[in-house]
């Protein structure tokens, strides 16, 4: 008894077609991102850009010419399994890694496409669907076959197009918004402490802009990552690193101090300090010179350290 004969792929890139009949042509689920085909040798891809970018999903073109795909997994650390496997293993499994513009209704076919031979995938940071936590979300590296690629369109895209890759800290001017969340939790709205901490910022910038100490900011890309730090302040003729918060809680302060931490690796030695509004409690303040961290706030019409640095 022969086995029966599929349908040959006869779709070009730029082709249009509903999803519906896509699927009753050449299988795969009918809903979802990851549709492998029992009935054809093909796992279908499809990605919404627009969609994504606003929940922390930058699928689309990058700088290095591969197409990239955040996988599937609404809640959690993403995992290495079902339609995230089909696309790690497709080669192996003989199927053809067929890409797709659009989730429902008309879909539009970008291309063949292959994973990766070096660094298939890697894993960042976004929110659980429905603005849940931040998780680990998998993200492949998809080399084009018959697909031309394009320049980068998403917003994280264009900014690692634009970054230098052969230096991970680059200066930037105080006035220059951009923060860890967006790259992360775009669709999140700040929270108050948040516009609180602009409000310090901008006024620590005044009384140093006053006394001729000049401040930036810094753009930091640590190895083999594809989400951008930010520093909020960094005083050069001091080497004086701050972290801005908006609250005194010991939420915060801890959160610092991590923060800081994290930034310094990359810094020659700078001098660690947190920006409040008001006096921390006592324990706190302990907390945070066992850290080897100053802690600034608002005294009079200037500021007071702990311990003093000459601010």
């Amino acid at each position: 008894m022969t086995e029966p004969q599929h349908t040959p792929w006869h779709l070009k890139p730029g082709d249009s077609i509903e999803r519906k009949q896509l699927h009753a042509t050449f299988g795969g689920r009918t809903q979802g991102g990851i549709g492998p085909s029992a009935k054809t040798p093909n796992v279908m891809v499809f990605t919404d850009p627009i969609a994504g970018e606003k929940h922390g999903y930058y699928d689309g073109w990058m700088h290095d010419g591969y197409f990239h795909y955040s996988g599937e997994g609404q809640y959690g650390d993403q995992r290495m399994i079902s339609g995230n496997a089909s696309i790690l293993h497709h080669k192996a499994e003989g199927r053809a890694l067929r890409v797709f513009q659009g989730a429902r209704g008309l879909v539009t076919y970008i291309g063949k496409f292959e994973i990766a031979a070096e660094q298939p995938y890697y894993e960042a940071d976004a929110p659980e669907t429905n603005g849940g936590p931040v998780r680990k979300v998998i993200v492949f590296r998809l080399r084009p076959v018959d697909a031309q690629p394009q320049d980068p369109t998403t917003r994280l895209g264009r900014l690692l197009e634009a970054t230098d890759n052969s230096n991970p800290v680059q200066s930037l001017p105080l006035e220059q918004h951009l923060t860890e969340k967006m790259f992360v939790e775009p669709n999140r709205e700040a929270y108050e402490a948040e516009r609180k901490e602009s409000k310090l910022v901008a006024a620590l910038a005044d009384y140093l802009r006053a006394r001729n100490l000049h401040a930036e900011r810094h753009q930091i890309l640590p190895a083999g990552e594809t989400r951008p730090l930010y520093t909020d302040v960094y005083v050069g003729p001091l080497n004086l690193l701050v972290e801005a918060k908006g609250s005194v809680t010991r939420e915060h302060i801890r959160m610092a101090i991590g923060q800081l931490a994290d930034y310094s690796r990359y810094l020659p030695n700078p001098t660690k300090a947190i920006l409040v509004p008001s006096e921390p409690r006592a324990d706190l303040l302990d907390l945070a010179g066992s850290q080897d961290c100053v802690v600034i706030w608002p005294e009079g019409k200037g500021y007071h350290t702990t311990p003093s640095i000459g601010l």
